[in-house]
């Protein structure tokens, strides 16, 4: 449940009326869309984030609201916006905002197409529609020169572990079909070995993977990162999974670790997320 629950925090073009005025003190309940508020310039009228939000380092510094599964009602009250950003999410933070009288807007990022939506509904409550057509072409770069490097390659079966226990396989995650992971790693030649599971992060067992044998693991670990502490080390994930030397991944030194939140991130930094997949899948840059 810890796994899953960090994984949320870190998942984590409709334009605005005509009456609506310019947001100048903005509240963000999910760190994706506090990264992408930075991205377009938005920094200074940002006046709240989820404990989480720590990109950029900026977004560090601002006043927390608690996080993306357990916000306060009451802090973001207290902070008087007059924009609040939520997510889709469990705990149905957008209809309790509204009936506080809060002016909300929900955004959904599960998928490619859905960020870039989002960037560009964003850009228009803001106005900052210049800035968000940036942003996503420069994404579209990335994924072209991803695409295009990718299609020469072979393809490769690819598992990539959202999060799992500390220093054990248990409680491990995987990103599935109808994510925007599953969509970075296709444009990079990886065939997602939990696609055919139906969800969008499965719970996986060890039997599963065996079964599946993927050609590259790619390992989040314990998602120490999502909560600010250091990354688990390589060294000790590649020794975790040498408990398995019949995977081919393992035995074709293909296990990764994956360092950053920006793998599971969408927003702004998707286009070199998509870079980082096609060095880690491909092995090359």
């Amino acid at each position: 449940m810890r796994v899953l629950t960090l994984l949320l925090i870190c998942l984590s073009s409709l334009g605005a009326p005509a009456t609506a005025a310019i947001p100048a003190r903005i509240v963000s309940t999910a760190p994706s869309l506090t990264e992408a508020l930075f991205a377009l310039g938005l920094g200074p009228s940002v006046v709240g984030v989820t404990d989480y939000c720590l990109f950029p380092p900026e977004a560090a510094a601002k006043p927390k609201i608690g996080t993306f599964l357990q916000p306060s009602l009451e802090r973001i009250l207290a902070l008087k916006p007059d924009l609040v950003l939520t997510l889709r999410n469990p705990v149905q933070l957008t209809e309790k905002l509204r009936r506080l009288g809060l002016r909300t807007e929900e955004f959904n990022e599960d998928t490619t197409a859905d960020v870039f939506s989002a960037l560009h509904k964003l850009g228009n409550l803001t106005s900052r529609q210049a800035e968000a057509i940036k942003i996503t072409a420069s994404i579209s770069r990335d994924f072209d020169f991803v695409r295009a490097t990718a299609a020469a390659l072979p393809k490769r079966r690819v598992l990539f572990l959202v999060g799992r226990s500390p220093g054990t396989f248990q409680g491990m995650y995987g990103a599935g079909a109808g994510t925007f992971i599953d969509e970075l790693m296709s444009m990079a030649g990886g065939l997602n070995v939990l696609a055919s599971l139906g969800q969008q992060y499965p719970k996986v067992s060890v039997e599963q993977i065996l079964s599946f044998d993927p050609d590259v693991i790619l390992d989040m670990g314990n998602l120490d990162h999502a909560a600010g502490r250091p990354l688990q080390p390589e060294s000790e994930v590649v020794k975790l999974w040498a408990q398995y030397p019949q995977l081919r991944a393992v035995r074709g030194k293909r296990v990764r670790i994956v360092a950053g939140e920006i793998y599971i991130r969408p927003g702004p930094r998707m286009g070199q997320a998509a870079r980082a997949f096609l060095r880690l899948i491909q092995g090359i840059q």
